[in-house]
């Protein structure tokens, strides 16, 4: 890696830089019209994203906020982030002897506890007994992302069924037949929906009343997932 500056735990190797660039460079890595290295500019932002500091709190060593800013904007819109993801997701599958596509997801939600900027988006969850925002995720059966939506915590997992179910099937091609869920997706709307995608909802149960911390079949790879998400 060739920079002027001490390097962050969040720079990118040269190996993760050689497999990224050809996603981020929109343009020509050498065009005459950029004043700062991409790979500074990435940087950056993973910084931002590691850090969670605000974009004007950015260290005075990288590219400056505004053009880090403006590049993030550029990728998000070109969809890039999107892309790399889903390939790394194909990827893993393949090197675990899997399709590149799954057949089957999990689906499951994680309240957020709210903070003063959350505003009029945050809910009351009343079976966590916590205000905040509810993340919906779909995940496949090793607990790569596949979608994602963002409500108030009081919306019900059921109700965001066609949201993520359509979500998945654009993001796959099509290949899912079966989503793995708790009882919290229970009820004919769900199943309606899920099935509108052509998804059969398949209820994981406990067999019997527990006490004490219980492990529900195929429900842990979302509850890894809400973890990787959360470390960065």
């Amino acid at each position: 890696m060739s920079t002027t500056r001490k390097s962050y735990p969040s720079d990118v190797s040269d190996a993760e830089w050689e497999f990224l660039l050809p996603y981020l460079c929109l343009m020509r890595e050498d065009a005459p019209q950029r004043d700062h290295a991409l790979r500074e500019l990435f940087n950056a932002l993973r910084y931002v994203v590691k850090t969670g500091c605000q974009w004007r709190f950015l260290p005075h060593d990288f590219p400056p906020w505004t053009a880090v800013y403006q590049q993030a904007r550029r990728w998000c819109q070109a969809g890039v982030f999107e892309i790399i993801a889903h390939d790394l997701r194909a990827l893993v599958r393949l090197l675990e002897g899997r399709a590149a596509q799954p057949t089957a997801i999990v689906m499951d939600s994680r309240t957020i506890q709210s903070t003063p900027e959350s505003g009029s988006r945050a809910g009351y969850d009343g079976a966590k007994k916590r205000k905040g925002s509810k993340v919906h995720s779909a995940v496949d059966t090793l607990g790569n992302l596949l979608a994602m939506t963002v409500t108030s915590a009081s919306e019900q997992d059921r109700a965001q069924v066609a949201a993520l179910a359509t979500a998945v099937q654009e993001a796959t091609g099509g290949t899912i037949d079966v989503a793995y869920v708790d009882q919290g997706y229970t009820g004919p709307t769900a199943t309606e929906q899920a099935r509108a995608s052509s998804i059969q909802l398949q209820i994981v149960k406990h067999h019997e009343a527990k006490r004490g911390f219980v492990l529900l079949p195929r429900r842990w790879v979302v509850e890894r997932t809400f973890g990787w998400l959360a470390a960065r």
